[in-house]
């Protein structure tokens, strides 16, 4: 099932590759597998792919009684899992060296459903308390959230997407977009066309992209209320024509009252319904979204006072070395009331950093899997603490390999890559 989650198509890779040469001015010559042009006899005197070799785009091996060409240049690290018949973003198969063609390069069988999440899902929608598909089935998402794009925009490139897509095998990505903090309030444009270039490449590979607002310091939703605006206004207009779009339109308010941020939420919804009338809206809680626990309330207000639109649903954050008992009762309740997105956790402190608690996140995440509440991860970076993935300079290296994470980061790839029930 693991297997399922990689296998995003090639052809996908060599649109994205294409553009980017053509906005080089670059030549482009068709780049087809070979498998799909005809059934010339397959050369199969190259030599045997290894692991830890470095292959360059065009390079021939053969693996396992078959032949391959690289799509692009790449070093097969030691523990990725990049051979070629696990990895078509990076090779192409020509045929079985039996100078005939594949009778079926993809096991999987063509225009199977599973080959990325949003292949396999479409448009999604709320319904009742859960998040379904275009069939109507409920679902769940699981992935990762960017750090602020301010600061680590070098983690988020062609190599570690398509290590998310393909050997995480990971359903969505948050794009974190500060407003504060050296953020989007200093240069909007830049910070705009950078969600939208991480949507499109996010598109490219068949996952999910939540568009988060990141505000957090003012912690009143309303103080950024015009600029949050501004910039739904522009993604939506731009990506409304897209199916894989997720709205997430304040972070985490602070220090003020439900019925406060209530009122941004019934403010910003309509703007992007104005340009974007299906997509699924996450709406923020009090409380840094705990659903108002660490303010000493609850769900109850929620619940008993919900926003007035449809196709929305409530955020939570934890962060279980910090956040116990209370909190996890009050997910479990208002996951029976509301529909609840948990975009943000970690399996550290409320800061993201310091020992790990695995086995309370545990808890969070088997509760998540029996109700169906889809999650996100902080963080997919090589920030120094110990909630970001990768350790420090991996995102510089360019080499996303397994050996590179951080124990929290193995710990959570793991648990992405198990099989989805779509």
């Amino acid at each position: 099932m693991v297997a399922r989650r990689t296998a995003f198509r090639a052809p996908i890779v060599v649109a994205v590759l294409t553009a980017a040469m053509l906005a080089l001015g670059t030549a482009v010559v068709p780049l087809l597998p070979a498998t799909a042009a005809g059934t010339a006899a397959v050369d199969c005197s190259a030599p045997a792919w290894a692991e830890g070799g470095t292959y360059t785009a065009g390079a021939h091996v053969t693996h396992q009684g078959r032949a391959y060409t690289a799509l692009v240049t790449h070093t097969a690290h030691p523990g990725a899992g990049w051979d070629p018949a696990s990895t078509p973003t990076l090779w192409t198969l020509d045929g079985t060296c039996g100078g005939a063609p594949d009778p079926d390069p993809d096991p999987t069988g063509p225009g199977d459903e599973a080959d990325t999440p949003v292949a396999a899902n479409g448009q999604l929608h709320v319904c009742g308390t859960g998040l379904c598909n275009e069939r109507g089935t409920r679902i769940q998402l699981r992935g990762m959230s960017t750090h602020g794009t301010q600061w680590y925009s070098q983690c988020v490139t062609d190599g570690s997407l398509d290590t998310l897509a393909g050997d995480w095998g990971a359903d969505v990505l948050r794009i974190s977009t500060y407003v504060q903090e050296g953020g989007y309030e200093t240069d909007p444009a830049r910070f705009t066309a950078l969600v939208n270039t991480y949507i499109d490449q996010l598109t490219a590979r068949g996952l999910y992209a939540i568009v988060d607002w990141h505000m957090l310091d003012p912690g009143d939703p309303h103080v950024n209320l015009e600029r949050a605006k501004t910039f739904f206004t522009a993604i939506a207009e731009r990506n409304s024509g897209k199916n894989n779009i997720i709205y997430e339109v304040a972070n985490e308010p602070n220090d003020v009252s439900w019925q406060r941020i209530k009122s941004y939420h019934e403010e910003i919804v309509p703007v992007i319904r104005a340009k974007d009338p299906d997509a699924v809206i996450l709406l923020g809680t009090r409380a840094w979204s705990s659903l108002g626990v660490s303010d000493g309330a609850d769900e109850s207000e929620v619940v008993n006072n919900p926003v007035n639109a449809s196709n929305v649903m409530y955020t939570f954050h934890f962060y279980a070395a910090s956040h116990r008992e209370e909190y996890l009762s009050a997910l479990s309740r208002a996951a029976d009331r509301i529909p609840v997105f948990i975009t943000e956790f970690g399996t550290q402190d409320y800061a993201g950093e310091g020992p790990n608690d695995f086995a309370m996140s545990q808890r969070y995440l088997d509760l998540a899997a029996a109700k169906k509440i889809s999650w996100v991860n902080w963080n997919y970076s090589d920030d120094h603490r110990s909630g970001a993935v990768w350790t420090e300079g991996t995102c510089a290296s360019g080499d996303f390999g397994t050996h590179r994470l951080k124990e929290a980061g193995a710990w959570v790839r793991d648990r992405i890559r198990t099989p989805d029930a779509f």
